[in-house]
C-alpha cells in the first residue's frame, strides 16, 4: 500500500516512519514531508493509496491540504495532538485519526482499516470539508474591539462569552484571562452563530464543539471541557435540544 507521511515536527515523522517499518510491513513508504507543500507535490508524483497527515502545520494545515488537493482518491489517517475541534470534523466525515504520540497497537489497525476499505474515500473527504465550510473554517479569526484596540481572535479557541451590560466577556481555551470586548452579546450571538456557536442563555453563548455534557433541569445545565457550568434557559431548552441533534 504506498504511502505518505506529511507532519511538519521532524521528531512525529521519524517515530512515525520507524513504527510503519517495524509493525506494518504492507506499507510502502514512497515520501516524508516537512509541510503541506511539499506533501502536495508528493501526492500528485506518486498518487499513494494512503496518507498520513499532521492536521496543524504553519502556513497551510492538514484540511487546507486537502481543500487545495486536486486528486482525493487516497485514504486519510489524520494525526494530530488533542484538539477537539479537529476531532469533532474528523468523526463527522467518518475519516480515521490517531492522536499524538502515535500509539502502535492503534497504528497498525488504523493501516488494516485502509487496507480493507474497498470504496473510494474521496466522498469522506469531501463530507469532512463541507463541515469545514458550514460551521468555520479551522483557522479562522476575528477581529473584535476592545478599549485598547482590535483583538485577533481565533475563533475555534472561545470557550463561550458572557453578557457584562453592553460589553461581552470572551474566554478562551488557553487562556486563564478573559477578554473583554465592547459589543453586547446579541451583536456577538450574530458573528458567531453561524461557526458552531449558540446563545443557551440571555448572557451566555457557548462553542457546541467544547460542550461535554448535558444535565436536565428545568432549564438545565451544560459542563463545558474546562468543568465551567453554563445555565440553560427555560425559554431557550427546546431550542438547544434541537440544535444539539443535529451535532
Amino acid at each position: 500500500m504506498h504511502t505518505i507521511i506529511i507532519d511538519d515536527e521532524k521528531h512525529c515523522r521519524d517515530v512515525l516512519q520507524m513504527l510503519l517499518t517495524r509493525h506494518c510491513p504492507e506499507v510502502i513508504l514512497d515520501a516524508v514531508c516537512e509541510g503541506a507543500e511539499e506533501g502536495l507535490k508528493a501526492i500528485e508524483k506518486y498518487q499513494p493509496r494512503l496518507v498520513f497527515l499532521d492536521v496543524e502545520m504553519p502556513g497551510m494545515n492538514g484540511f487546507d491540504l486537502l481543500e487545495n488537493c486536486s486528486r482525493r482518491n487516497f485514504s486519510v489517517i489524520f494525526t494530530t495532538a488533542y484538539d477537539q475541534y479537529a476531532i469533532k470534523a474528523i468523526r463527522h466525515s467518518a475519516l480515521d485519526f490517531l492522536l499524538k504520540p502515535v500509539d502502535k497497537e492503534e497504528l497498525i489497525l488504523s493501516v488494516q482499516k485502509a487496507l480493507n476499505q474497498s470504496a473510494s474515500p474521496g466522498p469522506k473527504v469531501d463530507a469532512l470539508l463541507q463541515f469545514l465550510h458550514q460551521h468555520v473554517q479551522h483557522n479562522e479569526r476575528l477581529a473584535l474591539p476592545t478599549v485598547d484596540g482590535l483583538r485577533m481572535m481565533p475563533v475555534k479557541e472561545i470557550l463561550y462569552c458572557e453578557s457584562e451590560g453592553g460589553y461581552t466577556r470572551v474566554f478562551l481555551q488557553k487562556h486563564e484571562k478573559p477578554v473583554l470586548i465592547c459589543r453586547s452579546l446579541k451583536e456577538v450571538d450574530e458573528v458567531l452563530k453561524d461557526k458552531g456557536f449558540f446563545r443557551v442563555h440571555n448572557s451566555y453563548i457557548i462553542n457546541l464543539s467544547y460542550m461535554e455534557k448535558y444535565i436536565k433541569g428545568d432549564g438545565g445545565e451544560i459542563i463545558l471541557s474546562n468543568g465551567k457550568s453554563i445555565p440553560v434557559s427555560r425559554n431557550r431548552k427546546q431550542d438547544f435540544l434541537t440544535r444539539i441533534e443535529k451535532l
